[in-house]
């Protein structure tokens, strides 16, 4: 298993495609998923720095080059890059997002190469959730192995319009609070959404339904496993790991679910093996992997300074 160091001096930062219309709530996911509330700083394929009063016309007509890079300050190993553009349906603007896609995909430079996709769908237009933009990306655009999770976004306006069924049919406020989650995922399967997406000719890999993600108590951990899961290889596994300075739940999950378990069913086979001190070394390596903000020397562990700076009261 590669160390998280190599790893990131071969690719780079872990690049991410984000898909979908106005007003689907991306730039707020992208900040929940960094920590932050300040928006991103856009960088071109040089990496050279674009000047926002230059651009920001044009971002506010919600438009961004695609090739751009958005980096935020909070969280600087995610690159993302977005598509904003092309939800009109419009076949040049299509075109555009299918070619980075593709070159992308398969470039032989491995730091520009985009590991993950997430395509935002609103909840908040459920009833119009599959326009002929995600008919023409999910039944023309072929991702090759690049895992494309559907983000289905806003899922708290279901739970509104649940709350307002319920409510109609003459339920008291404390049983239409209890039943609107139930109701919700009513609404949500009924309305056929992900049936419709898993009958396409490239079907998303998975699919991941966020709420509220404008708040502090935002859970964001389901859509970053989903993704993790996705990507298949060890290696990018541990790339999208390696940008988890706070999340040490999914570190976990995956030194236990990648290494633990593994010798957990050698020790059933071979207990000499199990007991040995060499294996027991390799068990603690390989489980370290999983926690690249931490620092392992003469058997004991600390906490590398991005971890520490990321405020943990343990720092």
């Amino acid at each position: 298993m590669a160390p998280t160091q190599d790893l990131r001096e071969k690719f780079g930062r872990f690049r991410i495609l984000v898909v979908g219309r106005a007003n689907a709530g991306k730039t707020t996911l992208l900040q929940r998923i960094c920590n932050t509330t300040e928006k991103p700083e856009i960088f071109d394929r040089k990496g050279n720095k674009v000047d926002l009063a230059v651009v920001q016309g044009t971002v506010n007509r919600g438009y961004h080059n695609i090739e751009d890079e958005l980096v935020f300050r909070s969280n600087p190993d995610f690159a993302f890059h977005d598509s904003c553009g092309f939800e009109s349906g419009g076949e040049n603007e299509f075109t555009k997002m299918k070619k980075f896609v593709m070159d992308r995909a398969s470039t032989t430079k491995l730091k520009e190469r985009i590991h993950a996709i997430w395509y935002c769908i609103p909840m908040d237009e459920y009833h119009r959730a599959i326009t002929k933009a995600e008919e023409m990306f999910f039944s023309e655009c072929d991702t090759s192995d690049v895992p494309v999770i559907a983000v289905f976004t806003k899922f708290d306006a279901l739970l509104d319009d649940a709350y307002g069924q319920l409510k109609s049919a003459g339920l008291t406020r404390r049983e239409c609070l209890i039943r609107a989650p139930e109701r919700a995922k009513e609404i949500f399967a009924n309305a056929k959404i992900w049936d419709r997406l898993c009958e396409t000719k490239y079907p998303p890999k998975d699919s991941v339904c966020v709420a509220d993600m404008e708040k502090d108590s935002a859970n964001c951990e389901p859509l970053l496993e989903s993704t993790t899961s996705g990507l298949g290889e060890e290696s990018m596994q541990m790339l999208l790991i390696s940008t988890q300075r706070t999340n040490i739940t999914l570190c976990i999950k995956y030194a236990v679910k990648s290494v633990l378990i593994i010798y957990i069913r050698k020790a059933r086979r071979w207990t000499s093996v199990w007991l040995s001190k060499d294996a027991t070394v390799e068990m603690q390596r390989k489980m370290a992997a999983w926690f690249p903000h931490m620092k392992v020397r003469h058997g004991s562990i600390t906490w590398s300074n991005s971890y520490c700076e990321s405020g943990r009261s343990f720092c």
